[in-house]
């Protein structure tokens, strides 16, 4: 059964940093593209930031320049370094994989259960 794990959240000051995680396990034969979200209170979920298989990112407006999504070495964990944080950037933050999980070539859109992220002004 597959499952994302995220961790990293918390509270930081405006200005700090943090580095949430998320680690894919279970039975997958490839990671294609990575997305992370946010939604904060009252809210839609926003698209945060993208990385495809082959290592091309894109990042909302908001965030480019602060933030930066990358994936580990053994690919299975993907990264959202989150820089010059800003009260604006409150938020429960999920990763989103799309994973191909048969051999048959099977692929479906998997969700991390979600991190509270809070930056006080």
């Amino acid at each position: 059964q597959v499952q994302l794990v995220e961790s990293g959240g918390g509270l930081v000051q405006a200005g700090g940093s943090l580095r949430l995680s998320c680690a894919a396990s279970g039975t997958i034969f490839a990671i294609n593209t990575v997305a992370w979200y946010r939604q904060a209170p009252g809210k839609e979920r926003e698209l945060v930031a993208t990385i495809t298989s082959g290592g091309d990112t894109n990042y909302a407006d908001s965030v480019k320049g602060r933030f930066t999504i990358s994936r580990g070495n053994f690919k299975t964990t993907v990264y959202l370094q989150m820089d010059s944080l800003q009260p604006e950037d409150t938020a429960v933050y999920y990763c989103n994989e799309d994973l191909t999980v048969s051999l048959y070539g099977s692929r479906f859109s998997y969700w991390g259960q979600g991190n509270q992220v809070t930056v006080s002004s």
